[in-house]
């Protein structure tokens, strides 16, 4: 074998030149490197990496071309006591890896000891890390850069999206080339989203509990390699790597104005607790990469066993590598970061804290967007409102307020009010815009909007852990029968207050996110914590696609684009012609109606468009204010031709008007 040169220590991780490879890696208390390269049929030849540069080891392979296999075995100190966990018995996957094959399964050999270190050989059946060339055709693809204010995100699963569509290819139909396919795209086209946030793609690992009971990680958030594409949701055809496939669908999508955000995991990874597996950065550098008490252990504050050291300024660069290799190599727009508590502690959340300020000032990342997942389970974990620009952050006071006003009468008039209006309240301050409130009203992670009217307790039970996990706190109501299945009168009223949440969502001041499928009547039959669900109960059966209620979402959508005051990313002012508040009797509400009153409103925006809303039990009237008012799509037909001077509300009734001059 070539001897390996001494190289450099950046890039991080395996870097193709034409000529061969260098190869980098971050250990702040190793004693020796060895890369382990594997020949096709899997044959381990080891040779130490020659060179270190602080706490960077290098070397470079002339020769070496893409489609390498490759690992590490890190030797130091085994002292748990002080963090120090090597054991290089265990080979490891390359943080950096731009792409990893093979499965983690639940293998004794992945185990690296608790009190002396476990001394199976783990390479025969650990997941290798593989060099790629960085050499996809992007063409004149350009990134949409649609506006913070025009912004309507979906939130979507590769697979789950398109895994039984039809009208797609069934080779293709769960992975990354059925969303760039042209049936999909035309989908989303006619839906009028305009930002697709896919849950993680990286590479991650099932935990081996799941395993054990015959299921799998199905939404991603056990992440083993961050910088390499999941190869489960590849096609595989045309031999080309998953990586190529992603690339392919985000330039089809970015060529119909389409953007991609990702869903990323930078607080725990899939080693889990202390007897969890040993796949990489445990073996390779575990005082470095997580937060650690006195005794070695590690801190929980994530509820997946670790919690990963963002302030450690060499994982901190780490993080931004990898979120500047998405935006380079992938072309990606944004990233949602899962618990982004973490990203901010040091071990204090700072809303200055180094990697917040590191983003702000880079000139790459600084223009993507970027949404926080703004709590964690650890001590003062819970920030909503508290991060910096340019974080836009998901806004739980906003899905809790919406279903308690519609669902259950518990908010008065004015908390709705300031749900409406962007959550002033939580995000007008430090010169943040509304747009910082991601309005949402369900998410992968509880009950799909369905459910949400079908379903007044969760129902887990498949899961495999009695009914325990996920939220019981849901503010959900099943309207007098408990499952999809009830008399035609509560099926009528489900269908209003699915109408109601959709429009107080899409008319909403803030960036709405619309859960994919509940655009079309998708159900997972009470299960508000589906992660471990890979099968038809996650995966959309577009055999059933409620075609009525996805003309009303589009309608709602394409409605929000004419609307200047939703557009338009300032806060709304008294006196400024973005909104008036107005009564049963179009006149502005009084101080006891706005805390005491009925819940029945008229929100006039842009002087032009009025929203009426009746969310009690009773049909009632309301006067609209003085003006030819028109109800309009969804909630009229385009040629309607009536004037209105009154509107008839149904209970738990809405309606839009225009008004015609």
């Amino acid at each position: 074998m070539t001897p390996l040169h001494e190289g450099l220590p950046a890039p991080r991780g395996a870097s193709y030149d034409g000529k061969g490879v260098n190869f980098s890696l971050f250990s702040q208390y190793a004693e020796r490197v060895e890369l382990c390269l594997f020949d096709a049929v899997g044959e381990e030849t080891r040779v130490d990496l020659p060179a270190r540069s602080g706490d960077i080891w290098h070397g470079y392979l002339p020769g070496c071309k893409p489609g390498q296999r490759y690992g590490y075995r890190v030797h130091g100190p085994w002292q748990p006591q002080q963090g120090h966990r090597f054991n290089p018995a265990k080979l490891l996957v390359d943080p950096c890896a731009h792409e990893v094959q093979g499965e983690v399964t639940d293998d004794p050999c992945f185990q690296c000891g608790v009190h002396e270190p476990d001394a199976t050989d783990s390479g025969p059946l650990a997941p290798k890390s593989v060099v790629l060339a960085d050499d996809f055709d992007w063409g004149d693809d350009a990134p949409p850069r649609v506006p913070w204010g025009s912004t309507v995100i979906y939130e979507a699963h590769v697979r789950g999206l398109t895994k039984l569509h039809p009208e797609i290819p069934q080779e293709i139909r769960g992975t990354y080339a059925a969303l760039g396919h042209p049936v999909m795209i035309d989908y989303l086209q006619r839906l009028g989203i305009t930002s697709l946030e896919l849950l993680p793609v990286a590479s991650f690992a099932s935990e081996p509990r799941l395993l054990r009971q015959g299921l799998s990680n199905y939404w991603g958030y056990n992440p083993l390699a961050c910088y390499a594409l999941e190869s489960r949701y590849a096609s595989g055809l045309h031999q080309h790597h998953p990586r190529h496939e992603f690339q392919q669908a985000v330039k089809a999508l970015h060529q119909a104005g389409i953007e991609v955000i990702l869903d990323v995991v930078f607080n725990h990874t899939a080693e889990l607790e202390e007897t969890g597996p040993t796949l990489s950065m445990r073996g390779i550098d575990n005082k470095s990469y997580y937060w650690l008490d006195e005794q070695g252990e590690y801190q929980n504050w994530t509820g997946c066993g670790n919690t990963q050291n963002i302030s450690q300024p060499q994982v901190m660069e780490w993080v931004l590598d990898c979120l500047r290799y998405w935006v380079t190599e992938c072309h990606v727009d944004g990233f949602r970061f899962d618990l982004a508590t973490v990203l901010g502690r040091t071990p204090d959340y700072r809303q200055d804290a180094p990697l917040f300020q590191a983003i702000a000032a880079d000139p790459l990342l600084s223009g993507c967007k970027m949404i926080a997942e703004p709590w964690d389970i650890g001590p003062g974990g819970y920030q909503v409102g508290n991060f910096p620009a340019p974080f836009a952050e998901w806004n739980d006071h906003f899905r809790d307020g919406v279903r308690r006003y519609w669902l259950h009468g518990h908010l008065s008039n004015g908390d709705f009010a300031r749900r409406f209006a962007g959550s002033s309240d939580v995000f007008n301050h430090y010169g943040r815009l509304p747009s910082s409130s991601i309005n949402l009203i369900t998410a992968h992670d509880g009950f799909t909007l369905r459910d949400v009217v079908s379903y007044e307790q969760k129902h887990n039970e498949a899961n495999g852990e009695d009914n325990r996990d996920g939220s019981s706190n849901n503010f959900s109501h099943n309207h007098g029968v408990e499952g999809l299945q009830a008399p035609l009168l509560i099926m009528e009223h489900r269908r209003r207050s699915v109408h109601a949440l959709l429009t107080t969502l899409l008319m909403a001041q803030g960036t709405p996110m619309l859960l994919a499928g509940d655009e079309h009547g998708h159900s997972q039959h009470g299960n508000n914590n589906a992660y471990c669900q890979d099968n038809p109960l996650t995966w959309f059966d577009w055999q059933e696609h409620d075609r009525g209620l996805f003309a009303f979402t589009a309608a709602l959508i394409h409605l929000r684009r004419r609307i200047p005051a939703l557009q338009q990313d300032r806060w709304w002012q008294e006196g400024d012609g973005n909104v008036e508040w107005l009564n049963d009797q179009g006149q502005p509400l009084t101080a006891a109606q706005w805390e005491q009153g009925a819940h029945r409103l008229q929100i006039r925006l842009s002087q032009h468009w009025l929203l009426t809303i009746n969310a009690t039990e009773e049909v009632c009237d309301l006067v609209l204010p003085q003006g030819q008012w028109q109800a309009i799509p969804p909630f009229a037909g385009d040629d309607n031709p009536i004037l209105s001077t009154v509107w008839h509300g149904a209970a738990h009734g809405v309606c839009m008007f225009q008004e015609q001059s």
